[in-house]
Formats: C-alpha cells, structure tokens, sequence
C-alpha cells in the first residue's frame, strides 16, 4: 500500500524548517556540480499536498508514477491546514500540487496558484469545468442523509422536513458547522432548501435551522467522521453527511440507506491546483491532465465512491446518477464562499440561544 505523510502541526513546523534549512552549508555552485543525473532526478519527482482520503490517492498516485516515471511525494493534512501551509510557503514553495479542495473556498487565495486549463478541460461536464483559469474540478461530493435502515422504524426519512420529526429528538448526528466543512456544507444545503423561494439568507430558511438544533436536543458530534459511523454502526438512526463516505458502506454491504434530500441536493467541487513558482510546473501539469483523463475518471466511477466529472463515465451501480436526484439549481458557490463567515457566526449565535 502506498504510504504517505500525514502532516501535524508539530510535523508541519519541521518540514517547514526543514525546507528552509535544506540549503544551508552548501557551498556554491553544488548543485551545479551535482550533474546531469541529478537534474533528471529533481525533474522526475512532484510533491502534492492533499486532505483526500487513502483510497483516492491510492487509486491515483501509483498510476501516475507507473505511467510517467514520476516520483511522487504525498503530504496529507486537513484541508485548512494545508491552505495556511501553501500561504506560509508562498516566497519558497515545498510543494507543487494542492489537490482536493473547494475552488469556491481557494478563490480569494488564487494568486497563490498558477493560471493553468487542462487540455483535458473540454471533455468535462458543462457545469463543472475550469472556469476561473485556476482551478480544475476533478470530483464532486453531495450532501446527503445517511440512515440506518435496522433501527429507523417506520419514521420516513425522505428530506430536511423529516427530521423536525419529533420521534428524531436527540436522535439525529450533526457535526458542529463552525469546525466542519461538511457540515457547513450541510447547513448551506438546508439554509437553501428550507429558505423562501430558496433564498438562503430568507428569515424562513433561518426559522428552520432553530427547530432543527432544537431537534438535536443538545447533542453534537465531536468530529464529522464520528457522524457517519455512528450512524452506521447503530447509535443514531440518521446523520447529515457526505456522500463518498456514506456511499462506502453501502457497496460494502452496510446496511444503510444514504439519501439525497427531496427539497434539492447540493454537490461542491473538489479541485486540484498548481502551487504558483513550485519547483516542478511540468509535472504539476501532467498531474492535473491526469486527474482528468478518461482512464483516471473511469476509476472513480466505477471502482471508488468519490464522483467523476468527465463527460461519459459510466457509475457503479452503487452510485446514483445525478439525473435520478433533485439537484438545487440556484445554489450559488460563489455567494457562499464570500458569505460563509457571516452564516458561521450566524449559526453559532442560534445555537448558543437555542443550547446554551
């Protein structure tokens, strides 16, 4: 199994000094004397930084250095940990890819990275091509509804509606939106589904996050990746999650349900971007064509649980298909990452009213 790096914020600190010691003592011109050889060796080497899963970057990485020659090296992280290390890094760049973030989220840092549309930019669904010269959608993730199907009983769990079911008091897992992009995530699918003429910012929207977190009964989640497995190992009936996750117990025969709220789905991009003056622009870019290519998108739809962009790529049977599911048409990412702060503090002063 590939291994990579997971980077804490003590390892972040070392790497950090480490790449800005790594030329220190060096008399001039080593480099240089290091040879032909040495130079072909740097060329053939990338260093990406990533908050993926393991089974995505397996699916990916040996392939890619199978099919290129190029060494890869993999550094993991939380996704906001790894955005404050390309910031830290931008007058010496240690790494070359960021992969697997929300462009809408990366856009005010966008001179962070270098302008760069893929050759394979054309064969990619309409609505999820790289439309800001930046960032190159790879996969999408939903926001979806897991239930267990031994202990839900006959309560119908169908949309956001359902769960201001009394019957689900205390009995729905929910992450806090303030820690977690999921959940936020969340809370912006329900903020648009449940607002007046799907306005998010409409008082009704805000009405129904009150009754809500008033359903919840006190009771939050510590970390988004407790929601899903509490849910699926019985402790909860249902729980607002994503969909890659969810959708991995089902082809492994949990028994579970992952639905996509009736009132509209909502699926954010996960892009991957090129690290501006990194050491290695080239291969950065056959990364990226590589991330879009058929063979690579073909594997996500139909070995993984992470969802393909390219135009044509057959699903698993595991997976649904967008045509079968209620998407929310008027969901607006660039209105959430610009308002994003205020619906966090917005939500954080509803909870503490309602909770305490």
């Amino acid at each position: 199994m590939k291994k990579f790096v997971k980077l804490t914020a003590f390892a972040l600190a070392v790497c950090m000094t480490a790449g800005v010691c790594a030329g220190c003592g060096k008399p001039a011109g080593t480099a240089a004397a290091s040879g032909s050889s040495a130079a072909a060796a740097e060329d053939k080497t990338l260093t990406v930084y990533t908050p993926d899963s393991e089974s995505l970057i397996n699916a990916v990485v040996p392939n890619f250095e199978k099919d290129t020659g190029i060494k890869v090296n993999v550094i993991t992280a939380g996704t906001g940990e790894l955005e404050k290390r390309v910031q830290s890094e931008k007058d010496n760049p240690l790494g070359d890819v960021f992969w697997g973030a929300d462009p809408t989220m990366l856009s005010p840092m966008k001179e962070l990275f270098t302008e760069y549309v893929s050759k394979e930019n054309d064969n990619m669904e309409d609505d999820h091509k790289n439309k800001m010269g930046y960032f190159s959608p790879c996969v999408a993730d939903g926001t979806v509804i897991l239930v267990n199907k031994d202990i839900i009983g006959d309560i119908k769990v169908e949309g956001f509606e359902d769960l201001l079911n009394p019957a689900l008091k205390g009995k729905i897992a929910f992450c806090d939106p303030t820690n977690s992009s999921s959940a936020f995530q969340q809370l912006v699918n329900m903020l648009y589904d449940m607002g007046k003429d799907n306005d998010p910012s409409s008082q009704q929207a805000w009405d129904y996050v009150d009754k809500f977190i008033k359903n919840l009964d006190g009771k939050m989640a510590n970390s988004s990746g407790t929601v899903h497995k509490s849910v699926a190992d019985g402790e909860y009936p249902v729980g607002l999650s994503w969909e890659d996750p969810c959708v991995q117990y089902v082809k492994n025969g949990a028994h579970v349900e992952v639905v996509y709220p009736k009132e509209g789905t909502i699926f954010t991009e996960q892009s991957v971007q090129i690290i501006k003056n990194c050491k290695h622009p080239d291969n950065a870019k056959k990364f990226v064509d590589y991330l879009l290519s058929e063979k690579t998108q073909t594997i996500f739809g139909s070995q993984l649980t992470n969802r393909p962009l390219r135009k044509n790529v057959k699903l698993a049977s595991y997976m649904k298909p967008f045509s079968e599911m209620n998407m929310m048409k008027k969901f607006d990412p660039q209105w959430v990452g610009s308002n994003k702060a205020t619906m966090i503090k917005e939500y954080g002063e509803h909870y503490t009213k309602l909770q305490g």
